[in-house]
């Protein structure tokens, strides 16, 4: 078995526009005893591009810590045996963003990002490990 150790947001990762590209998230996941663990992941190689004049989000990273200390890039593809106490990093890629700056200067007024509320069953399975 294993358990999700952190979640975080990957400020920053989102490409550059006047509609900005979301971020990623950064999960990290510690092993509790032998298994194999396989990726199966996009955007590792080429970032998520902007459209219309936007940047381009971040590529994503997978990364396994072994215990002893040693970092392994995974790449996008792979199956690899891990031990107790080794942590597997997922960052996923940020989105690319829209827009350059002619259109940031028109899209201005209306430009405000709503606070988005995080849902689903991981979200709720988090709500509810954390009200424990």
């Amino acid at each position: 078995s294993s358990g999700i150790n952190a979640e975080y947001g990957r400020s920053g990762s989102g490409g550059s526009g006047a509609f900005p590209g979301g971020d990623g998230l950064e999960r990290r996941l510690r092993f509790r005893r032998p298994q194999t663990l396989c990726c199966l992941t996009e955007r590792r190689s080429t970032a998520p591009y902007g459209l219309n004049g936007g940047g381009s989000g971040k590529k994503g990273v997978n990364l396994l810590e072994r215990k002893n200390g040693q970092i392994i890039n995974l790449g996008s593809k792979c199956a690899i045996d891990v031990n107790p106490g080794d942590v597997f990093v997922l960052q996923t890629p940020g989105g690319g963003g829209w827009g350059g700056e002619e259109e940031a200067v028109e899209a201005a007024p209306s430009a405000k990002r709503k606070r988005t509320e995080v849902r689903g069953s991981v979200a709720e399975y988090k709500r509810l490990q954390e009200s424990a």
